[in-house]
């Protein structure tokens, strides 16, 4: 039987690309802190909204929730650069209701940290010298915080019912987020 982590990265393909397409466009237009910053703004909406609409259901089924970074470091980072987390573009959750729709929301928050030294690369690029936080994930440990999490998340579901919810949870979240970019690029946050 394939494995839950892999159904969900195959399903979601073209939400992953079509999100990952609207931050690389937002990265590449960065030309100082407050630019960064206001990238950063979108993230940490979002991902606050959704930490808070998976709260009820994540601590019970992933037992290292509390140690993973979440938008607490967002926070920092944006504070860092002399920014400030008011003024933030709406950020819209998918609806979760049990853990197997957490853990396909969680999905996409916690794979974020893959792209993360990447995101710091091109950043360096620009000239940028903080806030890298968030987008530093786990340093040397990241990879072994998301094998810790897949394991989780492909030992969960029992039946094909609960992994198609944590696909469409997964293929929502992503797609909620670009949305938070298409957002910003229409009211100029």
């Amino acid at each position: 039987m394939e494995k839950l982590s892999a159904i969900i990265k195959e399903s979601t393909r073209a939400h992953h690309q079509e999100t990952e397409k609207k931050v690389v466009l937002r990265i590449k237009n960065i030309r100082n802190n407050e630019d960064y910053a206001a990238l950063l703004k979108c993230f940490y909406a979002y991902f606050g909204a959704v930490e808070k609409a998976i709260a009820p259901y994540i601590n019970d089924i992933l037992p290292d929730y509390a140690e993973r970074r979440d938008s607490s470091f967002i926070r920092k980072d944006i504070e860092a650069l002399g920014g400030s987390t008011e003024n933030l573009p709406r950020a819209i959750a998918p609806a979760i209701a049990n853990g197997v729709q957490a853990m396909g929301a969680l999905y996409v928050l916690e794979g974020s940290i893959m792209g993360g030294p990447y995101i710091v690369q091109m950043l360096q690029k620009k000239g940028i010298d903080k806030g890298f936080d968030f987008f530093g994930g786990y340093g040397e440990g990241s990879a072994g915080k998301w094998a810790a999490f897949t394991e989780v998340l492909d030992n969960l579901p029992g039946s094909s019912e609960e992994q198609d919810m944590a696909v469409r949870t997964a293929s929502e979240t992503f797609k909620r987020f670009g949305d938070v970019f298409d957002e910003v690029a229409v009211t100029g946050i």
